[in-house]
């Protein structure tokens, strides 16, 4: 029995694959100003909700437990490099208190997170999805992306969720 991928299947590898391309392609300034990393910030702004309501949607059809696991294929010094280009990206916004951390409940000191390895850490797992489902029989695509799913269910959709706050917030500072 032949599987297809389901149209929310081919639109979630679509739209991680555009993440990856815009966070690849991300440029810091040669001189940051407050206001320089607005086109970056703008355009995560856009795609992460549209991330999150595909996920949301294969997760309440798909969301199965999986024995697979997506091999990872991205190396830790590209993660690295990831993570420090983002960081000059956002410059001064990168930072931001983060609320919805099980530490922040024992803490008497805020706790503080960084876009930039938020949206690293999203890169990651997007990343290794993209590869992993190239050239592989559909059936195992499936999988691949049930795995994503329950991820998304117990790490990286609290992450995505958490990013977005910070990045609507340092946005709408800007614009108001």
């Amino acid at each position: 029995m032949s599987q297809e991928l389901s149209p929310n299947a081919l639109a979630f590898i679509a739209l991680t694959n555009e993440y990856c391309h815009a966070v690849e392609t991300a440029e810091p300034p040669e001189s940051y100003r407050p206001e320089s990393n607005l086109p970056f910030i703008l355009s995560m702004l856009k795609l992460l909700p549209r991330i999150y309501i595909v996920a949301t949607d294969l997760y309440e059809t798909k969301g199965n437990l999986t024995d697979e696991f997506i091999e990872s294929s991205l190396d830790e010094s590209t993660y690295d490099l990831v993570r420090e280009r983002l960081s000059q990206v956002m410059g001064d916004d990168d930072a931001y208190l983060e609320t919805n951390v099980d530490e922040m409940q024992f803490s008497d000191t805020p706790v503080s997170a960084t876009v930039s390895e938020n949206l690293a850490d999203l890169y990651q797992e997007f990343y290794n999805l993209v590869h992993a489902v190239q050239d592989i029989p559909t059936e195992l695509q499936v999988l691949l992306i049930d795995s994503c799913m329950y991820n998304f269910r117990s790490y990286w959709g609290q992450t995505l969720c958490n990013v977005l706050r910070a990045l609507h917030m340092t946005y709408h500072v800007f614009i108001h």
